[in-house]
């Protein structure tokens, strides 16, 4: 990413966290980052959470219905310890509070992510990283 658009990205952030870096505020970018980075990128990501258990959930979010709801140990079983491990030393939280998060979000990001239903060729691009954030904030 240039350093104009993740400059960009994390004033956003900044301001819809209320200048705070922790919780919330500093999952959304952790978790866009980690979506961007897996393995495999997006599609990676899917792949491993439909492989852990979780293809339904996982169908409900690429559907254009309603999200079905993920709990956390739903995506620490899917994703295992290393990936949690790593997104929670990236945001500076405990894993319980990482997944609680990520569990509130996840839906809503790959919703985003995907508003076809389709999985995207290419990695996010910082643009769409920012309307994800702004759409998940109601912020625009």
């Amino acid at each position: 990413m240039e350093k104009s658009a993740m400059s960009m990205l994390n004033s956003l952030v900044s301001s819809l966290a209320g200048g705070q870096s922790s919780g919330l505020g500093a999952l959304l970018p952790a978790a866009l980052d980690f979506v961007k980075r897996y393995p495999g990128g997006l599609a990676g990501l899917l792949e491993k959470l439909r492989q852990g258990g979780l293809n339904e959930v996982v169908a409900s979010w690429l559907g254009s219905g309603a999200n079905l709801p993920v709990t956390g140990a739903q995506l620490r079983s899917a994703l295992g310890e290393e990936d949690v491990s790593q997104l929670a030393a990236q945001v500076g939280q405990d894993a319980d509070s990482v997944l609680g998060n990520l569990a509130a979000i996840l839906p809503q990001v790959i919703d985003h992510l995907t508003p076809d239903g389709a999985v995207p060729d290419k990695s996010p691009d910082a643009m769409t990283l920012m309307g994800v954030l702004a759409s998940l904030t109601g912020k625009k």
